[in-house]
This record gives structure tokens, C-alpha cells and sequence, in this order.
């Protein structure tokens, strides 16, 4: 019994000090920005387009944006004011408190259309093909500098080429010492995401 409680003390504390030494790596190094912008690549350009394409977090549907669907909505906005977008379709569970918030800052409430019954990127991808594929124009799609990775082949895969249009969002944080892990998580969080896509045929790598 000795033997065996200093067994587990030693991995016990093998433990706290990897945990640790990777705590502070995450916290101090650049290793999720980088990583991040690797799987951004190229995509930091804002194109410009007919249709814009914004999709709301997967949180419960309410009568206000959640807090992962505002940054969302807000660059959905300037979107809009910086382009020559004639359509904005917005897609998710936050879709009608979405198009609220669009249309409250300057987008006509005619070109907003909704998508309410998807529930996670890939569905998205495929009720939007199912809504706007005939429609003519360059497509544009709206999400977090995370997600973007992920949405833009699931729409590809479902049929519906789109060009990316990420915000800053962890990149956004990353200059607060406080949310350097929390964030940190939330990348490799997506990046699981996009390795259970792949495995399921979702996406193309």
C-alpha cells in the first residue's frame, strides 16, 4: 500500500507539472495565434459580393443575440455598409433575433432573409443550398476567424461555393492576459470540430 500511494503521488505531481508547464505555454507563447493563422491562410481579404452570409452561434434561440452571435451580427453590419451586398441571409438558432439586429442598423428589412431550423455549421450549409443556390452573384460568407475554417468547407462540401469573410474574434482577445486560455481552449475546441468533419466526410481538408 505504501509503495503504491508514493506511486500515485509521483504521477500526481508528474501531472500538476505538465499541466502547469502547459498552462504557461499557452498563456505566454504565440502558439494559438499562429496556429490560428494557419488555418485563416489567405482568407483575411473582406471580399466583396452580392449575397452575404452570416451565421449565429449555436445557442438557444431568444429574443436577443447571444453573446457568440453579436460579433456576428455586428460584422454582418459593417459588411453590409462597406459592400454591395443586395441580400443578406442569416442562418442558425439566433437567425430572427439576428435579422432584428440587422435591420436596426441600416440593412432593409426586404433583403433580410432567414434560415431558423439549422442547428450546427453543417446544417447551415445545407438549408442555405437548399434557399439561395439558384440565386445569381458572388456568395460571402460572415463567422469568427475559429469557425471559419470549418463553415467554409462545410458549404463548399454541401454544394454552395462561398468566399470567406472571417472577423477577429480570438486574435480579437488575445491581448488580454485573461482570455488567452479560455480562448486557447475554445481553438483547440475547434479544431476536435474539424477533425470529427473530416472523419464523417463533412469537409475536405
Amino acid at each position: 500500500m505504501f509503495l503504491m500511494g508514493g506511486t500515485v503521488r509521483k504521477y500526481f505531481v508528474r501531472f500538476c507539472v505538465s499541466f502547469t508547464a502547459i498552462l504557461l505555454f499557452i498563456q505566454f507563447s504565440p502558439f494559438a495565434p499562429w496556429l490560428l493563422n494557419r488555418l485563416v491562410g489567405s482568407d483575411w481579404n473582406n471580399p466583396d459580393g452580392d449575397i452575404l452570409i452570416v451565421l449565429t452561434a449555436d445557442e438557444p434561440p431568444d429574443a436577443v443575440m447571444g453573446t457568440m452571435t453579436y460579433p456576428r451580427g455586428l460584422y454582418g453590419v459593417r459588411a453590409w455598409r462597406g459592400g454591395h451586398f443586395h441580400a443578406v441571409v442569416v442562418c442558425g438558432s439566433e437567425a430572427a433575433a439576428t435579422g432584428q439586429f440587422l435591420n436596426a442598423y441600416g440593412v432593409p428589412r426586404e433583403k433580410i432573409f432567414l434560415e431558423e431550423r439549422s442547428a450546427g455549421t453543417r446544417e447551415c450549409a445545407l438549408q442555405t443550398r437548399r434557399m439561395i443556390a439558384s440565386w445569381p452573384g458572388r456568395r460571402v460568407l460572415v463567422t469568427g476567424d475559429t469557425h471559419i475554417f470549418r463553415a467554409k468547407r462545410a458549404f463548399q462540401a454541401a454544394g454552395l461555393p462561398v468566399e470567406a469573410r472571417p472577423f477577429p474574434d480570438l486574435l480579437k482577445y488575445w491581448d488580454g492576459q485573461q482570455w488567452r486560455i479560455p480562448e486557447s481552449m475554445r481553438l483547440f475546441n475547434e479544431i476536435g470540430k474539424i477533425g470529427y468533419y473530416w472523419v464523417r466526410g463533412w469537409i475536405r481538408l
